[in-house]
């Protein structure tokens, strides 16, 4: 491993192309079939009460500076990022780790998440359970073939709307 578990991790060792095309099947994804189907405080809140399910979102948290921001802004709520690029949710999860190390008591409810929330978003979280959503500099796609890969559409707005209460 490049950075050891409860050291913070360098960035120039967790670059990664800054596109990633979410509608590929190149790459496979372990998800859940339902959201009950999920321990969140197994692997990811380890130190919260069983049955803790996050409730604040952060969609395509790149590097985690929102994410760990987050968790010191909103501390009673559960902030989860969500990453397609397996480096960078490395990084960021290292970050986590780090940081609670640091801060005993701190950062124990943000984690993070690798997974592609344009495809999966419906099998991680039930009707109504989140209470905010962040989207931070979403790529616009510019181009009409491309439209599909935006994280901010039609189809989606509608899968955001199921999860929000």
């Amino acid at each position: 491993p490049i950075t050891a578990e409860g050291d913070y991790p360098q960035k120039k060792f967790y670059r990664s192309r800054a596109h990633c095309n979410p509608l590929s099947h190149n790459d496979t994804f372990d998800y859940p079939l339902a959201p009950s189907d999920i321990d969140w405080t197994e692997s990811n809140y380890p130190d919260l009460a069983k049955g803790t399910v996050p409730d604040v979102l952060d969609i395509g948290c790149g590097f985690g500076g929102l994410t760990l921001a987050l968790a010191t802004l909103l501390p009673d709520n559960i902030i989860l990022g969500m990453e397609i690029r397996a480096k960078v949710n490395e990084y960021v999860r290292l970050r986590v780790v780090a940081s609670r190390k640091e801060h005993p008591g701190s950062y124990q409810n943000a984690s993070v998440l690798r997974t592609n929330s344009m495809k999966y978003l419906p099998n991680y979280f039930s009707k109504q359970s989140t209470k905010k959503l962040f989207f931070c500099f979403p790529d616009p796609h510019f181009k009409r073939k491309n439209h599909g890969r935006r994280i901010i559409s039609d189809r989606l707005l509608t899968e955001y709307a199921y999860i929000l209460k």
